[in-house]
């Protein structure tokens, strides 16, 4: 006799999420992908990256987008960014077709990008600078961003006084500062330890409930997706298609104590089915060379 299957069906969503959601899908679209596809030059002909993606963001959503090594995230978000150029389709922000970089979409990498010799402040300052804004004001908004992500005490220090959390945190104040209608976040906490990246996880949830901006994040994390987003993308690889897209049935506001959630469990579940699927051959049939000396006893 089979055991009851513990976990709720991981599209289930309580009456509060299932009103939420109405709410969300009532918002204004901030940004849309239509039919977005991306080829590069190969070998033996065009390759494929990314092929008729399609998605509309709404206002002040938290977008994960999830895929297995080689979907073409990164190639998505450069994209988006203004940092590459799609093949075909286009990309649409308030309705407009937009293409290039452009202070409309703000941009975190994985990599901190900070100026060494500028300091958080000045760091800080540099895109409200480039808009033109009066040096005083300028300044005092530069302040509320650095006050924003728990930096007031380090506003003067360099970036190699600061430790990896606190040089991402700067990352996100100057791309934050001059009010960018989306955010965009490459892997940012990919480079972090597992207790700061917990932390960052935890911060931006609080920037994100305090400041009118649209995210869109890209992560190979699952728990990292299923903690931050309303929505997760899931890319499938050769060519990168959107293979689902689930809306994350973990009530708000989140916590890490919610990961053991029957809600959370099931929706990682389910993520594991589509990024991890199972090898339908017998692991004593693939092809691997045994590399130990005969008599080794491993088992």
């Amino acid at each position: 006799m089979s055991t009851p299957d513990p976990l709720p069906e991981y599209l289930r969503q309580s009456p509060a999420v299932a009103a939420r959601f109405a709410k969300l899908k009532e918002r204004p679209v901030v940004m849309e992908i239509d039919r977005l596809s991306r080829q590069f030059p190969g070998e033996h002909g065009p390759v494929t990256a990314l092929r008729d993606i399609s998605l509309k963001i709404h206002r002040r959503e938290l977008v994960c987008v999830i895929g297995p090594s080689g979907c073409g995230k990164s190639t998505l978000i450069r994209i988006i960014a203004g940092l590459d150029e799609p093949t075909s389709g286009r990309m649409l922000v308030d309705g407009k077709e937009t293409s290039g970089p452009s202070p409309e979409r703000g941009m975190v990498f994985q990599g901190y990008t900070l100026f060494p010799w500028r300091t958080v402040k000045q760091n800080v300052l540099f895109g409200l600078e480039m808009a033109g804004r009066a040096s005083s004001e300028a300044e005092a908004d530069a302040r509320q961003w650095i006050d924003l992500v728990g930096l007031r005490n380090f506003a003067d220090n360099y970036p190699h006084q600061l430790s990896g959390g606190m040089k991402q945190r700067v990352a996100i104040a100057r791309a934050l500062a001059p009010n960018p209608r989306v955010l965009l976040m490459d892997e940012p906490f990919g480079a972090l330890d597992a207790q700061t990246r917990a932390q960052m996880q935890s911060h931006l949830l609080e920037i994100w409930r305090n400041v009118d901006v649209t995210i869109l994040f890209i992560t190979h994390d699952l728990d990292e997706a299923i903690l931050l987003a309303d929505r997760i993308i899931v890319l499938k690889a050769n060519p990168g298609e959107i293979q689902e897209v689930i809306e994350v049935s973990v009530p708000r506001p989140r916590s890490l104590e919610q990961l053991q959630s029957p809600e959370f469990q099931a929706t990682r579940r389910r993520l594991d089915e589509l990024i991890h699927p199972k090898l339908h051959a017998p692991a004593e049939h693939l092809p691997i060379t045994r590399l130990t000396q005969v008599g080794d006893d491993v088992e």
